[in-house]
C-alpha cells in the first residue's frame, strides 16, 4: 500500500487499534523532537513508541506532557516567537501520543497534524517559508508501519 494524500492517510490510521495509534503517533513526533528540549515531551513519545503503555503510566505521562504544553504556550509570548511556537506544537503532539482518546478520536492523526504545525513554525522561524514535506514523510512512516 502506498499512501498519497491525507484522505488515504487518515483512512489507514482509522484501521489501527489504540496501541498501534500510539506507536505511529510516536514515530511521527520523533521527526520533530529536535524542536524541543523538554524531557517530559521526550518521555511521553518514548513510552508511546513502546506499544505496551499501561493506563496509569499513560495518565502520568499525559499530565506531564500537558504541563509541558501549557508551559510552552506561555513561552511563545505575544511577539510570535516561531521557534517557541514550534516547541509548543511538539508538546501538543506528545500529549496526543499518551492521552486517553475520546470516542472516534485518532491519536495518530492528532499527533501527525501537530507535528506538521511544528515543522511549519520551524520554517517560518528560519525564514524558509511554510512549504514542508512532513506529510509525505508521515505517509512513508505509516506505509512502513503497515508493512511490518
Amino acid at each position: 500500500m502506498s499512501l498519497h494524500n491525507d484522505s488515504e492517510f487518515k483512512s489507514a490510521l482509522a484501521t489501527l487499534d489504540l496501541a498501534q495509534q500510539r506507536r505511529v503517533a510516536a514515530l511521527c513526533v520523533e521527526r520533530v523532537l529536535d524542536l524541543t528540549d523538554d524531557a517530559r515531551v521526550r518521555a511521553a513519545v518514548d513510552a508511546a513508541r513502546r506499544g505496551d503503555l499501561a493506563e496509569a503510566e499513560a495518565e502520568a505521562l499525559h499530565q506531564a506532557a500537558k504541563a509541558a504544553r501549557v508551559e510552552s504556550f506561555t513561552q511563545c509570548g505575544r511577539e510570535a516567537d516561531w521557534a517557541a511556537q514550534a516547541g509548543h506544537f511538539v508538546a501538543r503532539a506528545a500529549v496526543s501520543c499518551v492521552k486517553a482518546p475520546a470516542q472516534g478520536e485518532n491519536l495518530a492523526w492528532d499527533a501527525a497534524m501537530h507535528a506538521r504545525m511544528a515543522r511549519t513554525c520551524q520554517g517560518v522561524a528560519q525564514g524558509s517559508g511554510t512549504e514542508t514535506r512532513e506529510a509525505e514523510a508521515q505517509y512513508a512512516i505509516l506505509d512502513e508501519f503497515l508493512k511490518a
